[in-house]
C-alpha cells in the first residue's frame, strides 16, 4: 500500500544524505518534498502540517546539524515521528470483565465487518480464547447467512439470529447461549449503512448501553483514504470507539487513512486486514509500519510469522540433517509448505531490511504459484526418489512431470536448484552453520 510513498521518501533522503553537511535550507527543501509526498498519499492536511513542524523542530537542532551522519539522523527522526503519528506502540484489545466478554464491531456497509468477525475469531482462538459469533445485522439477510457459514467453516459457534428479532434481544440471548457453550468472547457483527445516519447510530448506542461492551472496534476500509478518517470521527463521536480495524491494507490505495486516523480521532489502529484469507489479520504496530514505509523492513513481524508456523522439534531435526548433509527433497518440500503458511513471498521479502531498495526488487513480481508447482513435482516422486534424487533418470523425470501436470523442464530446474542448495549447504557446513535461522529455508 505504501510503495509510492516509500519510493518518494527514499528519493528525498537520498538527496539529503548526498549533502556532506546539512543546513536549515536543504533540510527545509527536503521537508517540502516530504510534505508533498504525504499529501499525495492522502494523509490529512492538518496531520501533514503538524508532522512537518515536529520533524523540522528536531531536524534543525544541533544534534543533527553537527552530526557526522546528518542525513541518517534526519531519517531516524522521520521514522520516530511516523511511529508516533500512528500511535507509537501496539494497543491490544480490551477484554476485561466476566465471560463472555462482549466485543462490538461497527462500521459502514461494505467495510468488511462480517469477514473481520471471522478473522478475529481465528486470531482470538490462537490466543487461547473461545469466541462466539453473533450476527446482529437484521437488515441484510445475507449478513446472517455469511457469518453463519464462516462459523461453520471455522468450527466456531454462531447464534441463530433471525431477521424478525430485535438486535438488542439477539445479543442478550446470545450472551446466555455463549455462557452455556463455555465461550468467553462475544464477537458482535452489527448493522451497517451505506452512509452514516442518525438511525444507525441510535441503534448502535442502544446496543452499547444494553451490552456495555469491553471494546468497540470500528472496521474501516483503508481504500477509502481520508473518507475512512471522516467515518472514524463520526463513529467515535457517537460511540467512543476503542480502536480501529483497517481492512484491505494489501490493496493499492495510498495509505493516508493509516497515517491520519490516530492523529485526528485519538483512537489507535488495533488491527489491519492484509488479505482475503481468514488468517490474514495482524495486530497493528506503528513502529514496524514506520520502518516498513521507510524501507527498513519489518524483521519482528517476519520472526513472529516464522515462529507461528515453525515446529521447534522439526527445526532441531532439520538442523541435524543439514549438518550431516542429509537434507532431502522431502525436507525441501516441508520447508516450502512452512514458507507458504507465512504468506506471500513478495510480502515476506519486503520485511527483510534493504530488500525494497534493491534494484532487482523494483517491479519484481513473485508468483506464489511457483511454490505450488514445486510442491506438486516433489509430491509426484516416489519416497525413494525424494530421499535420493540421484536415481531420477530421464524416464522418471517424464513420469514425475506427467504426474504433477508440469513439464520435464520444470522437473529439471527443480533438481538443478536443489543441487545448488545442497552445494551451498556443504560449503556452510565447512564454515559452520551458526549464522542460519532455525527452521527456515536454507537459501
Amino acid at each position: 500500500m505504501f510503495e509510492t510513498l516509500s519510493d518518494k521518501l527514499e528519493s528525498v533522503f537520498k538527496k539529503l544524505k548526498g549533502h556532506g553537511k546539512l543546513t536549515e535550507k536543504n533540510i527545509e527543501e527536503g521537508l517540502k518534498e516530504v510534505r508533498l509526498a504525504l499529501l499525495e498519499a492522502d494523509v490529512h492536511y492538518r496531520v501533514v502540517k503538524q508532522f512537518i513542524q515536529d520533524v523540522k523542530a528536531r531536524a534543525v537542532g544541533q544534534e543533527v546539524l553537527a552530526s557526522l551522519t546528518p542525513g541518517q539522523q534526519v531519517v531516524k527522526i522521520v521514522n520516530a515521528q511516523l511511529a508516533e503519528l500512528m500511535g507509537s506502540s501496539h494497543e491490544a484489545l480490551r477484554l476485561q470483565g466476566p465471560a463472555p466478554v462482549p466485543l462490538m464491531l461497527v462500521g459502514l456497509q461494505g467495510s468488511g465487518k462480517t469477514t473481520t468477525c471471522g478473522k478475529l475469531a481465528v486470531f482470538l482462538r490462537k490466543q487461547g480464547r473461545n469466541p462466539f459469533l453473533v450476527p446482529a445485522d437484521i437488515y441484510r439477510p445475507a449478513a446472517i447467512d455469511q457469518l453463519t457459514k464462516l462459523g461453520q467453516q471455522l468450527s466456531v459457534p454462531v447464534f441463530p439470529s433471525r431477521t424478525d428479532m430485535d438486535p438488542v434481544t439477539i445479543c442478550q440471548e446470545a450472551r446466555v447461549a455463549a455462557h452455556k457453550a463455555g465461550a468467553d468472547t462475544l464477537l458482535i457483527d452489527t448493522a451497517g449503512r451505506l452512509h452514516v445516519d442518525a438511525e444507525l447510530m441510535a441503534e448502535l448506542v442502544r446496543l452499547r448501553e444494553a451490552l456495555r461492551p469491553s471494546d468497540i472496534l470500528l472496521v474501516a476500509d483503508a481504500m477509502t483514504g481520508q473518507d475512512a478518517v471522516n467515518i472514524a470521527q463520526a463513529f467515535n463521536d457517537a460511540l467512543d470507539v476503542g480502536g480501529v480495524v483497517l481492512t484491505k491494507m494489501d490493496g493499492d490505495a495510498r495509505g493516508g487513512a493509516a497515517l491520519s486516523i490516530k492523529a485526528i480521532t485519538g483512537k489507535p489502529i488495533k488491527f489491519i486486514g492484509v488479505g482475503e484469507k481468514l488468517s490474514q489479520i495482524e495486530p497493528f504496530h506503528p513502529d514496524r509500519m514506520a520502518s516498513s514505509i521507510l524501507g527498513m523492513g519489518d524483521v519482528l513481524t517476519f520472526i513472529e510469522k516464522a515462529q507461528a508456523v515453525v515446529d521447534e522439534k522439526k527445526a532441531a531435526e532439520l538442523q541435524a540433517k543439514l549438518r550431516k548433509n542429509e537434507f532431502s527433497l522431502e525436507d525441501f518440500r516441508d520447508q516450502l509448505v512452512q514458507v507458504r503458511k507465512m504468506g506471500s513471498v513478495a510480502d515476506l521479502l519486503q520485511m527483510i531490511p534493504g530488500m525494497g531498495k534493491l534494484k532487482q526488487m523494483k517491479g519484481l513480481e513473485v508468483d506464489d504459484r511457483e511454490l505450488v508447482r514445486i510442491e506438486a513435482i516433489i509430491n509426484s516422486m516416489t519416497h525413494q526418489e525424494r530421499r535420493n534424487h540421484a536415481i531420477i533418470n530421464g524416464s522418471r523425470r517424464k513420469r514425475i512431470a506427467g504426474g504433477s501436470g508440469t513439464r520435464v523442464q520444470d522437473v529439471n530446474n527443480l533438481l538443478k536448484n536443489y543441487a545448488q542448495v545442497m552445494k551451498m549447504m556443504r560449503r556452510l557446513n565447512k564454515g559452520g552453520l551458526r549464522g542460519m535461522g532455525r527452521g527456515m529455508l536454507p537459501f
